[in-house]
């Protein structure tokens, strides 16, 4: 399996190129900004990238969406209750963030599905709580966790349809149900690594105990 992380954006964005190195086929997960970027990494190793998944909907992971599928024809993935985000970000918050609006979803997806690249699969895991339709993707060694849970951190609560209790279960009865090996691949450069495991986390985040 092919795994690239690529820090975007002005928010320190984690954008991830996911795929199958025999197939050719993969998917780049929330990406926010320098779609070229991403694409010609994609390129150079002999990639094409058949979806976009967004781990939520918020303006910041989501401002690359509309140039990416412009550029490579890949379908839009989101969990089926974050979908309305995609399209109703307010203009102020575009410009905010230098982005540019969405197109709407091309597939909904809910927890327990399966997304596959060629012969690599990744389960949706619904981890609802920094937004109400939030994802992390698992594949075993890997976990994309978005905004749910960073280094030695968790994302925020206190935004629209977040929940600090919500968050804490997902974290807490879902991810950290993980094996202790499985690689965290956060949505933010935020943290002291840019990743770290579920057991580390476990053990160390300040905020799950």
């Amino acid at each position: 399996m092919f795994v690239k992380q690529i820090q975007v954006g002005q928010m320190a964005v984690f954008a991830y190129l996911v795929g199958d190195p025999v197939t050719g086929d993969a998917l780049v997960i929330d990406p926010a900004d320098n779609v070229k970027g991403i694409i010609s990494e994609a390129k150079k190793n002999n990639l094409r990238i058949n979806y976009i998944v967004n781990t939520h909907g918020h303006v910041d992971h989501i401002g690359g969406n509309a140039e990416m599928q412009k550029a490579t024809g890949a379908k839009i993935v989101v969990h089926e209750d974050d979908a309305f985000m995609l399209t109703s970000t307010p203009a102020m918050m575009l410009k905010m963030f230098g982005a540019k609006a969405s197109p709407p979803a091309d597939m909904l997806v809910k927890d327990g599905d399966i997304i596959s690249v060629g012969n690599v699969e990744l389960k949706v895991i619904h981890t609802p709580g920094h937004s109400p339709g939030g994802i992390s993707l698992y594949t075993p060694g890997y976990v994309f966790s978005g905004d749910t849970l960073f280094v030695e951190a968790v994302g925020r609560s206190d935004l629209p349809g977040g929940s600090w209790q919500i968050m804490y279960q997902s974290i807490k009865e879902k991810l950290f149900s993980l094996p202790d090996d499985t690689k965290v691949m956060p949505g933010h450069n935020y943290g002291r690594t840019p990743t770290s495991t579920i057991g580390y986390e476990k053990n160390h985040n300040p905020y799950i105990h």
